[in-house]
């Protein structure tokens, strides 16, 4: 594979087309104040089947959006005593929470570590729990195109909303410190870790790896590679409704969020990725409003990005921000 998107130096001075609906903040606060109209009833179920010794593991149950039940792992130092910095994490397309000893990293750090199920998600790299009840109008397979012809019905707004409670929900065990929280993810937890980042106003850091969900308008152009070709085949067949549809994901663009982005924040990219192409990428670092933020590049790296050296640069950065 070569590279295919703009030349590096095009790419640190790139801006999106995107355009923010004028009601953009009123959405979201309308959505979020919806949702905090259900009781979040967090609930942490000790976990002693694991065959784990070094971590302490809860099996995690808290409303998210519409007080639907969502799903997730809060995994901690063993013996954990006081409160500790806490880590929130938003996962990648397609996957679910899957199994607790798959979430040590964090933990081993000394953190606290709360790893958020994806609401009808769960079936291709790692198995979730948790349901999505909402039905939508036809859509094609996969989540990208769920309720797309209205932000009201979005599966994002769900998806979104869900990753604001699971803060909520992260900070409220007497064992995490609610003032040192960080929001991480890759891809599709990337682009989750911006909207938490964009609708949380007390956070400390953020890091979104490779984050998808940013600049729709370019996204949807310049890679033909699921998910965002889900997108276009649905407009394919649904022809006319580009407009329509346009007008939906600038709700959730995480170009916009990013624009509101109140804390350092460490993102990557991926010259050679196609999954989320790194000009997508660098419209939402350009449009990072905190002057505090950096940007890992891997030059001859497809979506897997930094992979391991990514987690090796969130472990020498995060600290310093968690324990400052």
């Amino acid at each position: 594979m070569s590279l295919f998107d703009l030349p590096l130096d095009e790419l640190r001075t790139y801006r999106s087309a995107s355009d923010e609906p004028e009601d953009f903040d009123a959405f979201w606060s309308k959505t979020l104040d919806e949702s905090r109209s259900h009781d979040l009833d967090a609930r942490f179920e000790p976990r002693t089947d694991t065959g784990l010794s070094t971590v302490d593991v809860y099996d995690v149950t808290f409303a998210g959006f519409g007080g639907h039940p969502v799903k997730g792992w809060l995994v901690l130092p063993a013996g954990t005593t006081r409160p500790l910095p806490v880590i929130v994490e938003f996962l990648g397309y397609g996957g679910g929470r899957g199994l607790p000893h798959s979430h040590l990293l964090w933990a081993s750090a000394g953190f606290a570590h709360f790893v958020m199920d994806t609401r009808g998600q769960g079936s291709t790299w790692a198995p979730g729990e948790t349901a999505d009840p909402v039905g939508s109008a036809p859509s094609f397979p996969g989540y990208m195109t769920r309720g797309i012809e209205d932000p009201e019905t979005y599966y994002y707004r769900r998806v979104f909303t869900d990753a604001v409670r699971a803060v909520e929900a992260a900070r409220s065990h007497p064992l995490t410190d609610a003032r040192r929280t960080a929001v991480i993810g890759e891809s599709q937890g990337g682009g989750t870790t911006l909207a938490v980042g964009g609708l949380v106003p007390d956070l400390v850091a953020i890091a979104p790896d490779v984050p998808f969900l940013c600049d729709y308008p370019r996204a949807l152009t310049v890679t033909d590679r699921s998910p965002y070709r889900e997108i276009g085949n649905y407009l394919k067949t649904h022809r006319g409704r580009t407009e329509q549809v346009r007008a939906t994901l600038s709700y959730f663009d995480g170009v916009h969020f990013a624009a509101r982005g109140r804390v350092p924040a460490l993102f990557s990219v991926a010259l050679e990725d196609r999954t989320c192409p790194p000009s997508t990428v660098f419209a939402a670092f350009n449009a990072y409003a905190h002057a505090d933020k950096e940007i890992e590049v891997y030059h001859f790296n497809d979506h897997e990005g930094g992979g391991p050296f990514q987690q090796a640069a969130q472990l020498g950065w995060l600290p310093g921000k968690l324990l400052a």
